[in-house]
């Protein structure tokens, strides 16, 4: 054989060969696009976390100055009877006010005065007055007392305002800063842990807002979800899986259901407005009626997510346990149904994910309202996280933006965890078969 006849390769080799250069190819460019994909999204995850964050993170200290307070008695309890009643109506703001004056006696001018009161949020006449609430001795005293900062000092003295920007474009004047300056230097100026951030409900003054009566009015909202959608979405998924006959109603629930899955939630809303407000005359704004909302909305998520477990789960497990004389509704409940719960667990709590970052349907049946107080019941009016972000984000005031963000970071907490929890579940929980 010459050497031209060894080199001499066979068509149909060369054509396999490029055919097996082009699939590689393809498949270097999949694995490319692939791993694209997946940097564009994480890098797109950053950056929302990183925005959000930055904007979010200075709601989590408040500031406080630090002032020598005297209780007067004359202002508190003139009659020095000490009775609830009056000690409740004292003119708390009225010590406050005498606090600063004492503390910038050079301060004369009305105008002036003013301006030096705005240094002080309102809050702190009924931080005080709940000081003298539990314990009247303190009446008469001085006391070295750390009062709230109104919104416009914080957003300064956390950078959000600028001091060297011209006095007309900023809302705190060029006096208050110098009264603030003051006061930094002689170390009055704190920045401790916002803890009224998490023990306090919503109010018109952002240094005073709070998103605890939000979180209770989400849990609250979530339970009723949970009770409801939970064990009626079993129910649902085992009959249609295990029970129903092969028959035009079963394929046209089965259609129904998944078509449901993919309703709009703000049509949920619109149910919940129609049928639960409208008719049945529900609390408005209240966690059971939002409850109720996403319950419906929940439904089909976990039915999906029930059908699929119970599916996963061999035949010869139902074959075993008949072949030993269970019947049809032991074989279920007793193997088949503790086999599937774990996927089940999963697509439930994929779905109650869902549920406590909806915003749409709960605007729809009132929960939009601007609620104080802290919920005590499913009956009580309520607000909760996503619905407590778009009240705040349309809020003028500056220090509303960082509060805003701040319970952004919070609920990607709640949804972090969750969807956390479901990996988890899956993992400690999934058979392979």
């Amino acid at each position: 054989m010459n050497s031209s006849q060894a080199t001499t390769v066979n068509p149909t080799t060369q054509k396999i060969r490029a055919g097996l250069k082009k699939r590689y190819a393809a498949e270097r460019r999949f694995q490319f696009y692939g791993m694209a994909g997946i940097s564009i999204a994480v890098i797109a995850l950053l950056i929302l976390f990183v925005s959000i964050g930055s904007k979010g993170y200075t709601a989590f200290v408040q500031t406080h100055v630090e002032l020598e307070v005297f209780f007067d008695e004359q202002i508190i309890d003139p009659s020095g009877e000490r009775k609830t009643d009056e000690l409740s109506r004292a003119d708390y703001a009225g010590v406050v006010k005498a606090t600063l004056r004492a503390r910038f006696p050079e301060v004369k001018n009305r105008r002036d005065k003013r301006q030096l009161y705005g240094l002080i949020s309102t809050g702190a006449a009924f931080d005080l007055r709940e000081m003298v609430m539990t314990d009247p001795s303190i009446i008469g005293t001085t006391q070295r007392v750390e009062l709230i900062a109104s919104d416009d000092v914080d957003m300064l003295i956390k950078g959000h305002i600028h001091r060297d920007t011209e006095e007309s474009a900023r809302p705190i004047k060029d006096k208050q800063i110098a009264w603030i300056e003051q006061l930094e230097e002689a170390g009055a100026v704190s920045t401790p842990f916002n803890e009224r951030l998490f023990s306090r409900g919503d109010s018109r003054e952002p240094e005073l807002a709070g998103i605890w009566g939000a979180i209770v009015g989400s849990f609250y909202t979530m339970l009723v979800t949970l009770t409801l959608s939970f064990p009626l979405g079993v129910a649902a998924a085992i009959y249609l899986e295990e029970f129903a006959h092969k028959s035009k109603l079963a394929a046209l629930i089965e259609v129904n259901i998944n078509n449901l899955a993919a309703v709009p939630s703000i049509v949920f809303g619109l149910l919940g407005l129609a049928v639960f407000l409208n008719f049945f005359q529900m609390p408005r704004s209240a966690p059971l009626v939002g409850g109720v909302v996403l319950a419906l909305m929940t439904f089909p998520t976990i039915i999906i997510a029930g059908r699929a477990a119970l599916k996963s789960v061999p035949p010869s497990i139902r074959e075993a346990a008949a072949g030993l004389g269970a019947s049809r509704t032991q074989v279920v409940f007793h193997h088949v149904l503790p086999l599937a719960m774990p996927g089940i667990l999963t697509g439930t709590i994929i779905g109650m994910a869902r549920a406590v970052g909806e915003t749409a349907p709960l605007l729809m049946i009132g929960m939009v309202a601007f609620i104080v107080d802290i919920p005590q019941g499913i009956s009580d009016p309520a607000s909760v996280l996503p619905v407590q972000v778009y009240l705040w984000a349309d809020a003028p005031e500056r220090a509303f933006v960082e509060r805003t963000s701040a319970t952004t970071m919070v609920l990607l907490g709640f949804l972090i965890a969750m969807n956390a929890a479901a990996v988890m579940l899956r993992k400690k929980f999934e058979r392979r078969w």
